[in-house]
C-alpha cells in the first residue's frame, strides 16, 4: 500500500497511470524549449535578483535599496489578438491597466511577441502608477520611462520576450500601474491576454508619457504585450502561481473590481501577514487561460491557449522567485473531450506537473473540481469522472495539500450543481460571492514550506 504525502495510507495508483505520467512527461521535457522566451541582456532567465537585478548597471534610475524580487503582477499569452494580423497596433500607444499584488521600491517590465509573426519594435515604453480605477491618467510626478539595455528602445523578437531594465518607481501594494508602449512599425499578429475583467486603453500616436491620459479616448478589455511586472519588494519574500482555466482568469467576476479569486487571496494572505499570524509574505499572480485543458493544447504553431503541461515552464517556473503553485485545472479536459475523458489522464497530467514543480522545490497545492451540474456541457458520465478525479485528489495521493473548491460551493441538497449564491448564472463559473467564497476556504498555512523531500 502506498502512503499519502502527509503518511496517511490511500489507493495504490493505476499502473497505467504511471505509464501515462511518464509518457506525458517525456513529452513535454523534449518539447518545452519551444516555449522558452527570449531574453535580454546577460541571456539568462534567472531573475531573482538582489539591489537592483539586472540591468541596474545600465539605469541611473535604478533603485539603490534592497529587497526581494518578486511578481508582483502577470498574465498568460494566449495568442494573437484577431483583427491585428496584418499591422499589429502601429502606429498607437497601448496603456495596460495591471493589478499589482505586492508593492516595492522598484520594478521591471516583460514584454512579449510570442505570437508576432515579425520583430516587434517598441520605440518607447513608461510605466506609471495610475491616478485612480477606471481613468488612463497617472498619479503625479509617477511616471518612468522603461528603458531596455540602456536604450529607450527595443526590437522583440518574433516567438520572443523581453525584459526592461529596473527603474525606480514606488510600486503600491493592492494598486493600479499603467505598462504603456508604442509601436511605430507593423509586427503582425499583437500577443494579447483575453478576458482580462479590466478596462486598458488605446491611443493613435506617441503618447507614451502622457500623464494626463487625455489622449488615450480607445477603451480595450485585453491586455496587450505586457506578461509580467516584477517588484523589488520591501514586504514579499517570494511568489505564489495559480495556474488555472477561466475559473482562474475570473471570466465571470465584475470588470475592474478585482475579484478574481487569486486577488482575494492575495488579499487575505496581506492582511494575515499584517495581523502577525506566521502566514508566508508572498505575492499571488494569476495564469489563468479561459478554456485552458491538462493535457490539450490549441490550434496554431505556437499552440494559442496551450495546455497547462505546455505551458508550464514559461508560466510557473519562468516567474521570478516563485515559492509555491497552486493548480486549478481539470475541468476542461471533462468538458471539452467526447464522451468521457478517462479519468487516469487528467490525474497522470497532474501528477507530471506535481512532479516538475518539485524537481525545482516548489511548494503545490491543488484543488477539486468544483460542480457544472445544469451546465449545456454536463452527462452522468462527465460527473462520473468528476468525482473520481476528486476522490483522488481528496485522498491526498496527487498534491501536497488540498483546497476542496467542491466542498465550498456546491448545493448540499444537490451536489452536483452550485449553491445558487455562489453561482453566475452559467452554472460553471462563480459570481463574486462565489470567487470570495473560493479565496476564503483556502488554508494560507497550506502555502508554508517547500517541495517534501523525495526518496
Amino acid at each position: 500500500m502506498t502512503r499519502r504525502r502527509d503518511g496517511g495510507a490511500v489507493t495504490p495508483p493505476a499502473r497505467q497511470r504511471a505509464l501515462l505520467a511518464a509518457i506525458v512527461a517525456a513529452i513535454m521535457a523534449a518539447s518545452a524549449a519551444v516555449y522558452v522566451g527570449v531574453a535580454t541582456g546577460d541571456g539568462t532567465k534567472n531573475r531573482d535578483t538582489l539591489a537592483g537585478g539586472r540591468g541596474a548597471r545600465n539605469n541611473p534610475a535604478a533603485p539603490a535599496s534592497t529587497g526581494t524580487w518578486v511578481a508582483s503582477w502577470a498574465t498568460s499569452p494566449v495568442g494573437g489578438e484577431p483583427g491585428t494580423e496584418l499591422t499589429g497596433l502601429a502606429g498607437h500607444s497601448v496603456r495596460n491597466v495591471v493589478h499589482t499584488s505586492a508593492g516595492g521600491t522598484g520594478a521591471r517590465v516583460t514584454l512579449s511577441n510570442l505570437y508576432g509573426q515579425s520583430p516587434l519594435t517598441v520605440s518607447s515604453a513608461s510605466i506609471a502608477v495610475s491616478a485612480g480605477p477606471g481613468t488612463p491618467a497617472a498619479a503625479t510626478e509617477s511616471m518612468r520611462p522603461l528603458v531596455f539595455g540602456g536604450s529607450p528602445s527595443v526590437v522583440v523578437p518574433a516567438g520572443g520576450e523581453v525584459m526592461s531594465d529596473v527603474v525606480r518607481i514606488r510600486v503600491p501594494q493592492d494598486g493600479d500601474v499603467l505598462i504603456t508602449t508604442y509601436s511605430p512599425t507593423e509586427s503582425g499578429p499583437v500577443t494579447y491576454h483575453p478576458h482580462a475583467r479590466q478596462i486598458s486603453y488605446v491611443a493613435e500616436g506617441e503618447h507614451t508619457r502622457d500623464v494626463s491620459g487625455a489622449a488615450y479616448t480607445g477603451r480595450s478589455s485585453v491586455w496587450r504585450y505586457v506578461t509580467a511586472l516584477d517588484v523589488l519588494s520591501d514586504e514579499a519574500d517570494g511568489t505564489v502561481v495559480v495556474l488555472g482555466d477561466s475559473l482562474t482568469d475570473g471570466i465571470t467576476s465584475t470588470a475592474g473590481a478585482n475579484n478574481r479569486w487569486p486577488d482575494v487571496l492575495s488579499d487575505r494572505l496581506r492582511a494575515a501577514v499584517a495581523a502577525g499570524r506566521g502566514v508566508p509574505r508572498y505575492s499571488v499572480v494569476n495564469e489563468g487561460i479561459s478554456g485552458n485543458q491538462v493535457l490539450m493544447d490549441g490550434l496554431g504553431r505556437p499552440a494559442e491557449n496551450p495546455s497547462g503541461l505546455r505551458r508550464f515552464e514559461r508560466d510557473v517556473l519562468g516567474r521570478t522567485n516563485v515559492r509555491a503553485v497552486v493548480i486549478v485545472l481539470g475541468i476542461n479536459d471533462i468538458l471539452r473531450t467526447p464522451g468521457a475523458v478517462p479519468p487516469s489522464r487528467v490525474l497522470a497530467g497532474l501528477e507530471t506537473l506535481v512532479a516538475r514543480a518539485h524537481a525545482r522545490g516548489l511548494r503545490v497545492v491543488g484543488a477539486t473540481l468544483m460542480p457544472f451540474g445544469g451546465h449545456r456541457g454536463y452527462t452522468e458520465a462527465r460527473e462520473a469522472v468528476r468525482q473520481r478525479i476528486n476522490a483522488e485528489i481528496r485522498a491526498g495521493g496527487v498534491f501536497d495539500a488540498v483546497v476542496d473548491f467542491d466542498a465550498a460551493v456546491r448545493d448540499p441538497y444537490d451536489p452536483r450543481r452550485f449553491r445558487a449564491v455562489y453561482d453566475s448564472g452559467d452554472h460553471l463559473h462563480p459570481s463574486d460571492r462565489g470567487y470570495a467564497r473560493m479565496a476564503e476556504v483556502f488554508d494560507l498555512g497550506a502555502l508554508r514550506g517547500r517541495a517534501p523531500a523525495r526518496l
